[in-house]
């Protein structure tokens, strides 16, 4: 930007253009041409191919324009300075390098090639002329090739980057494999162990159970982190859902194996159509009953019966779990990231609110209303 400055104030100082005639013109195209490379860190990858094409196109049309001057009066003024090829030449190794894939990025150093190598011609061809619009061809083609190269050689970097990540993606996803594996097999031998002693020993089968919950409470907590690694953060990448995210209709789902489990017996009621709700508020309902039930299998002591109740109505969405049985160190909580409290940050991150304490019957009651539209776009699904 201060080279192609100081080259227009020099070509200004030497008279090459000026605020008459056709020096005029040439100063005007001049200083579109640097005024184009001054903004160039600003502009975006679809805006910068059009600027520079329109500082090529200008400048076209004042050869264009000399030309027809020199063949009407026989003018030998001046075509060229060193402002405008200065700038166009920068144009010229930004676009290809920065230019998005449309039609624009590859008219545009086309536009700007001609533009350079024509002008030195644009009022005769004498050897002079001739020479210098080699000169300018050459060198506008050595500065054409060098931004494709650039550009072949960032393309290729980001190529080997994705490789790269998409590796260790795999590794990781070895890695989680084979540690579900390991803690799965060693779930389901303590299962069997446990099943096989609960007539004659019924006492251990307790203590295994425990170590059994244990057990896949690790496994569940290292699997949450590997797959957030796994999992790419970069909004830019725009990656699908990998897979179907659980909404209200797989609630009944949810109480359905709840209730297949024994012990307590959940009953679902659910009132009003729940079509067209976005997937944030569907997300979350669903992960309120599963949070609520999950709550009652740990905390709830002696409990038989398990209602949810989902309503939908102008206000939003309501989301009731309630039960019958006696809370265990005096009130529900699971813990951890997943327990009520994370509960609550994601029901209020959609501009919902959540309550959860006793009954007057003696049990425990959790309810959530969600809005009907999210307040927030980016809440975590």
């Amino acid at each position: 930007m201060a080279v192609s400055g100081r080259a227009l104030l020099f070509d200004y100082q030497a008279d090459l253009i000026g605020p008459h005639g056709a020096s005029f013109a040439k100063l005007l195209v001049a200083s579109l041409a640097v005024a184009a490379v001054s903004v160039s860190p600003w502009l975006g990858a679809a805006m910068l191919p059009v600027v520079a094409g329109l500082a090529g196109a200008a400048s076209l049309a004042v050869s264009a324009a000399l030309r027809a001057a020199a063949d009407g009066s026989g003018t030998s003024d001046a075509a060229y300075g060193f402002a405008e090829p200065a700038a166009l030449l920068w144009l010229l190794l930004l676009v290809p390098l920065r230019g998005r894939r449309w039609w624009v990025s590859w008219a545009a150093p086309a536009v700007l090639w001609a533009a350079i190598v024509l002008r030195p011609i644009a009022v005769g061809a004498s050897d002079f002329s001739v020479i210098i619009a080699l000169f300018f061809a050459v060198g506008s083609t050595a500065v054409l090739g060098a931004g494709i190269a650039w550009r072949l050689i960032e393309a290729d970097r980001r190529r080997r980057a994705e490789a790269l990540r998409l590796e260790q993606r795999t590794k990781f996803a070895r890695d989680l494999h084979d540690f579900v594996a390991h803690h799965v097999t060693g779930i389901v031998v303590q299962a069997q162990g446990a099943l096989a002693i609960a007539e004659k020993k019924p006492q251990l089968v307790r203590p295994s159970l425990e170590r059994i919950e244990q057990a896949g409470t690790q496994a569940l907590t290292s699997m949450r982190h590997m797959v957030g690694m796994l999992r790419s953060t970069s909004t830019e990448e725009g990656e699908p859902a990998r897979a179907p995210l659980a909404g209200i209709v797989e609630v009944r789902s949810l109480i359905e194996g709840f209730s297949a489990v024994g012990g307590a017996r959940a009953r679902l009621d659910m009132e009003g159509t729940f079509d067209g709700l976005p997937v944030e508020v569907t997300t979350t309902a669903h992960r309120v009953v599963m949070e609520a039930l999950t709550n009652v299998r740990k905390h709830a002591h002696g409990c038989t019966e398990v209602r949810v109740r989902v309503v939908r109505s102008a206000g939003g969405v309501t989301v009731r779990v309630s039960d019958n049985g006696r809370p265990r160190g005096g009130r529900h909580n699971s813990g951890g990231g997943f327990g009520l409290k994370g509960l609550a940050e994601r029901v209020g991150l959609i501009g919902g609110r959540i309550q959860a304490g006793p009954t007057p019957d003696g049990g425990w009651s959790v309810e959530a209303t969600l809005p009907p539209t999210p307040v927030s776009a980016g809440a975590a699904l």
